[in-house]
């Protein structure tokens, strides 16, 4: 793949998890598991597996994203305030995870 389609592909997964973290998630979640019990024929232990680890996933990537979601409110209430902080570093939220990752290391090196 080339470098472009990494970034698109990154981008596009950075978005789906964000997207995870939306209550109109578990909405989708309900009804989907609501067809399968009734169009499906059921739910055997198998499906109430699978059924049961997916909305385990959107709760923990809704926590996560509402205690991040935190953090920069806080982190940018302290770069606010303080007259030394890097401009650069307010856009960091937009980049991809490695992006973010190549410049922390860069600014433990410096």
């Amino acid at each position: 793949m080339t470098t472009l389609a990494l970034q698109k592909v990154r981008s596009w997964l950075t978005d789906l998890g964000v997207l995870a973290s939306r209550p109109a998630a578990f909405a989708v979640f309900v009804v989907y598991g609501l067809l399968w019990a009734f169009v499906g024929g059921g739910l055997g232990w198998h499906d109430l597996a699978t059924l049961s680890t997916w909305g385990m996933t959107l709760v923990i990537q809704r926590a996560e994203h509402r205690d991040t979601q935190a953090l920069h409110a806080k982190l940018d209430e302290l770069l606010r305030v303080n007259g030394d902080a890097k401009n650069s570093l307010m856009t960091l939220d937009d980049k991809d995870a490695e992006e973010v990752e190549r410049e922390r290391a860069a600014q433990l090196r410096s």
